[in-house]
């Protein structure tokens, strides 16, 4: 829980604060923008809800927050922020909510298939998220895209008897015991909208999944830079090789997408083309810097 004694003193006056536990993993800013804003490395409250849309906002903020560094005042009921999860981002994908601390905040994502649902990447686990889970069908396969990102993956594969995706170059401990090990830089056709892309870079095991020719799910490979207003990817989160991340980023060129959903970092929305045009204006920015390996 947030504790008002660490409430940073920038917050507004008012219910919802931030404490100084906040990693700024952003997540309350993209969910709560009317009432969260960044300050340095935190966020903050810059703004109290106005309106009853905008305290759901701040409560589904509160509950998906990794660390627990929202919190109110007063006793406020999270009830309905909750059972917002998982909410719709657009046609039979769903965004989970509920980050983990030990993947830093990541963004997860059911996406709804009658072949059977597809989680990608670990929310932490969560009872009523689990029970909404299974209203919606369940998981049949878990997508992780790479080693950081897995949170609570052993639970929701036990919970729900789901197979784990995982490229084996980013098996570890914390992994060892995924069913299905992917090997090699081919994509792998995972169903008939389903297409397993290697993208080596952020990780050496690093994966990308491109579903229905329309929405892809990057992981830690490439999302949305309000500030460059554009694709972005950064060297300075790049744990193996920028040089393979950007020729990763190139070939990315070959498929069309109007969805990205990153693990860390905003979604991006656009057409096709010009999806395709602020990937390659992020390429070009990429090969601008020094593209030799990385630790």
């Amino acid at each position: 829980m947030a504790l008002a004694s660490l409430r940073k003193p920038e917050n507004v006056a008012g219910d919802f604060y931030v404490d100084s536990t906040c990693i700024d993993c952003d997540l309350c800013r993209q969910i709560g923008p009317e009432v969260f804003t960044d300050l340095g490395d935190q966020s903050v409250v810059y703004q109290q809800p106005r309106t009853a849309g905008e305290r759901l906002s701040a409560l589904k903020a509160l509950v998906t927050c990794p660390t627990a560094s929202i919190g109110t005042m007063s006793h406020l009921s999270a009830r309905n922020a909750v059972a917002a999860y998982p909410e719709p981002v657009d046609g039979n994908v769903y965004f989970c909510g509920f980050a983990s601390e030990s993947s830093f905040g990541a963004s997860s994502y059911l996406i709804v298939r009658d072949e059977g649902n597809v989680l990608v990447d670990s929310p932490r686990y969560n009872s009523p998220l689990a029970r909404r889970i299974e209203e919606l069908g369940g998981i049949r396969w878990m997508f992780l895209t790479h080693r950081d990102d897995v949170a609570d993956h052993d639970r929701w594969a036990e919970s729900f008897g789901a197979e784990r995706i995982l490229h084996r170059e980013d098996l570890g401990r914390r992994t060892a015991a995924v069913e299905r090990i992917i090997e090699g830089r081919t994509p792998i056709e995972l169903d008939r909208d389903l297409l397993m892309i290697p993208t080596p870079g952020h990780t050496r095991g690093h994966t990308v999944l491109l579903f229905q020719n329309n929405y892809l799910f990057s992981g830690d490979h490439l999302w949305w830079s309000d500030e460059r207003d554009s694709l972005s990817a950064s060297r300075s989160v790049c744990w193996y090789s920028w040089a393979e991340q950007t020729a990763s980023m190139e070939k990315l060129l070959g498929y069309d997408f109007e969805w990205v959903l990153p693990g860390h970092g905003r979604r991006a929305h656009a057409e096709k083309h010009e999806m395709k045009r602020h990937l390659a204006d992020c390429l070009v920015r990429m090969g601008s810097q020094t593209t030799h390996s990385t630790i």
